[in-house]
């Protein structure tokens, strides 16, 4: 027997080298990633990167800093996939503000930490010019909440209450008609705060790692770039200025900087939406194709390629944007600052369309300067002759043996009789028969 336990101890020490190593292993780094601005869709590409970069690299934990007013409700859906499909588990640290949208994103990590400060709620869905959403729309964001709050074990009172103003909860200061917002002593009260946190160092160890293993992902320029394009406030100006620039560089000789300025804000468009997602290959061939069938305008009569072009490029913007009915008011915005540019320009500031000149005959055949469609024969009033037509009342009359069209004041007048010349209005010479009593 005690051989046996003899033998048992003799092997230990090479089960603890097999045990050892298989728990360093296990330890991966902590992935820090920042949710700050609006939530939009270049948000979601960029935390779908770094949740990728975390699980490439079999990392044990992520955690969110979350500073944002909220943002888009289709982007925020979007981020929540993100963070329920991924198996590394999840954390929100709220540094400053997770409103609306970035209530739901802490919502669906599996912990919430916040800083002292700190507030989290008011996610009461609005459209785009402030106002409140439909019922329809409203409905879908509260049922959205309630379920994030519920698949991660939190009552769903609470996150209905930060969607949802006709719940009455006076004692977290949101009586009915106002949407619930937690501090970080009422986040842990009702369970939404796992504890209050000085920084990310400090979270990070309360979930069981060391400062160390920490390894921040932070955006990329082109990222950054991406987020400020696609921006719902940064969308229209791009678009007033293309369309503004180059309405000003055919008004303008050569190509400079109205035509830079314009198909710069273009590329800039179509790059951050191609960046953050949003635009498809199917839509720069679209705009490509727009914008050959309206040069190809200028050569072909009949207009069709000219309505097709503008057809196609519209299509392509509103294929790039993140919710069409925000793009075609876009649109609408750089419709109108291009109509009263072009007036601007044409009727105040005197800028003369040089493009069109090109392809478009402006010469006029004016009588000031030398150009006569016909001789004026003044020399005609007066003169007597006689029909050699019945006048009915055009016809021709002879004038000193010269044959005349000529026309009556509205008579009939029969062939051979006695006629005479009283107006010439260009190449119209009116006569009138001459009574018997004239000629004596």
């Amino acid at each position: 027997m005690q051989k046996k336990w003899k033998n048992l101890l003799m092997l230990f020490p090479f089960l603890f080298l097999f045990i050892l190593p298989t728990s360093i292993e296990a330890a991966g780094d902590v992935y820090v990633v920042p949710v700050e601005e609006t939530v939009e869709k270049g948000m979601a590409s960029f935390i779908d990167r770094a949740i990728t970069e975390a699980e490439e690299a079999e990392a044990s934990q992520i955690v969110f800093e979350i500073d944002t007013p909220g943002g888009r409700v289709d982007a925020a859906n979007e981020i929540g996939e993100y963070l329920t499909n991924t198996e590394i588990p999840t954390a929100a640290y709220v540094t400053s503000r997770a409103y609306s949208a970035g209530s739901y994103i802490a919502l669906n990590m599996d912990s919430i930490f916040m800083k002292s400060q700190a507030t989290m709620g008011a996610s009461g869905v609005i459209n785009s010019d402030g106002t409140a959403a439909d019922k329809k729309a409203q409905s879908a964001w509260i049922s959205a909440m309630t379920a994030a709050a519920e698949t991660n074990g939190r009552d769903p009172l609470y996150a209905r209450a930060m969607a949802d103003s006709s719940v009455d909860l006076p004692e977290f200061g949101a009586p009915e008609g106002e949407f619930l917002t937690l501090t970080p002593q009422e986040a842990e009260e009702v369970g939404y705060s796992d504890g209050t946190f000085p920084d990310t160092e400090t979270v990070v160890e309360e979930l069981g790692f060391e400062a160390s293993q920490i390894q921040r992902v932070e955006p990329t320029f082109s990222e950054n770039l991406a987020r400020f394009l696609t921006n719902p406030a940064v969308v229209p100006i791009l678009l007033s200025l293309a369309s503004l620039g180059l309405i000003a560089e055919i008004y303008t000789p050569g190509f400079g900087v109205p035509g830079i300025t314009g198909l710069l804000s273009l590329l800039l468009f179509f790059y951050g939406h191609v960046i953050a997602g949003l635009a498809g290959l199917e839509a720069i061939i679209l705009l490509v194709v727009g914008v050959g069938l309206v040069i190809a305008e200028f050569f072909l009569p009949g207009g069709i390629a000219g309505i097709g072009g503008a057809v196609a490029i519209v299509a392509s913007l509103l294929m790039s944007g993140q919710d069409v009915g925000y793009m075609a008011f876009s649109i609408g915005i750089a419709l109108l600052v291009t109509i009263v540019a072009s007036v601007i320009l044409f009727k105040f500031v005197g800028f003369q369309n040089n493009f069109f000149k090109k392809i478009i005959l402006s010469d006029a055949t004016n009588t000031s300067e030398g150009y006569v469609s016909t001789k004026t024969r003044l020399d005609l009033i007066g003169k007597e002759g006689k029909s050699i037509t019945p006048l009915r009342p055009s016809g021709s009359g002879e004038f000193e043996e010269e044959r005349l069209d000529v026309v009556s004041e509205g008579d009939f007048i029969q062939r051979d009789e006695s006629i005479k010349i009283v107006k010439v209005e260009g190449s119209r010479i009116v006569v009138r028969k001459v009574q018997e009593h004239e000629e004596e």
